[in-house]
């Protein structure tokens, strides 16, 4: 074999977890001595490299570790960004790099405090998971190192992302409202706060336009205040016949807060969520959504990132994964 071997060739001929290799050949605990020799054993057959001596095509050495910036307000209100991290950190496992986590503040995105990961070069460059304040970014960005965003994009800058089909996934819900017998759709979502929730409102906006129907704005309802943390939805005197939310937790409560008005969903009111994630079913009814595929956002900016690292990598700009229109009981 050559220096091309994987930590994923090493454990799926062992019969192991990626993890445990990783370990073995850390000289980690939580990997039994019997384990250890044989993944230490396999790996020194096949003349497998540790990453972290391999270098970029400049000679210089890389330590094998990708940084993950997120706001503190999406990684403490967004359950969404906890399981897209997750499949970030597994993709980087299976590629042989470690994933070393930065909560940013909100006080550090208003000082425009540079991320300890970056000042103490911890990291070969890094992942910028979810919306930041511009300024911010163009700070990090000042870093020089290399970088990806996910799940959001910056048209005032340069920069190669992953989001999610944003777009069209509002598009697709809304018109399923409309084709479902649902004359007025109203939208609920602020619609500055991210670049990914201003994107749903045009699919939903396009939506309308298609059917020549005028939108009302006295039904385009906030859902998050200036620091982007979920604020209770302020609904108006009279109600659209369907909402569009910003996600399936903002669709959830929605539908708590109709049902204690004494609205039947979908009977009187149908709503539709986005995401796919377990607000989607813990809801009774059970959320219509659009199911984002955080699977291959997280596996494709993590092998962007590494060619980036490399010095392999050729732009893309922002590249659009596809998601799915997923139809249950609340339309």
């Amino acid at each position: 074999m050559t220096d091309k071997v994987r930590l994923a060739d090493i454990a799926e001929h062992l019969g192991v977890s990626i993890v445990s290799v990783s370990k073995a050949l850390a000289g980690k605990d939580g990997v039994s001595e019997e384990t250890r020799n044989k993944i230490v054993a396999l790996a020194e057959e096949w003349d497998y490299v540790p990453l972290r001596t391999k270098v970029k095509k400049t000679g210089e050495e890389i330590s094998g570790n990708i940084g993950i910036l997120v706001a503190d307000r999406f990684f403490s209100d967004n359950a969404f960004y906890t399981k897209l991290y997750r499949q970030i950190q597994m993709a980087c496992n299976s590629c042989g790099f470690s994933a070393v986590l930065e909560i940013v503040t909100w006080e550090a995105e208003n000082r425009c405090v540079m991320p300890t990961i970056i000042q103490g070069n911890k990291v070969d460059g890094f992942i910028m998971m979810g919306e930041i304040q511009r300024e911010y970014l163009k700070m990090i960005i000042r870093s020089k190192l290399p970088y990806m965003l996910l799940d959001f994009y910056d048209e005032e800058s340069d920069s190669d992302g992953i989001t999610s089909d944003n777009v069209a996934g509002g598009y697709r819900l809304t018109t399923h409202l409309l084709e479902s017998g649902k004359k007025s759709v109203g939208f609920v979502g602020s619609i500055n706060a991210t670049s990914s929730i201003l994107d749903r409102f045009l699919g939903y906006t396009k939506a309308l336009t298609r059917k020549d129907i005028k939108i009302d704005y006295k039904w385009v309802l906030e859902d998050r205040d200036e620091e982007g943390n979920f604020v209770p939805v302020k609904l108006p005197e009279h109600l659209p016949e369907a909402f569009v939310c910003s996600c399936d937790e903002v669709a959830y409560n929605l539908v708590l807060q109709l049902k204690d008005m004494g609205y039947r969903v979908p009977e009187d009111i149908g709503v539709a969520g986005y995401d796919d994630y377990y607000f989607s079913q813990m809801s009774v009814p059970q959320l219509t959504t659009y199911r984002v595929n955080y699977e291959e956002m997280g596996n494709m900016v993590v092998r962007q990132m590494i060619s980036r690292i490399r010095g392999t990598y050729i732009s893309h700009g922002n590249i659009v994964v596809k998601g799915d229109f997923v139809k249950r009981e609340s339309t």
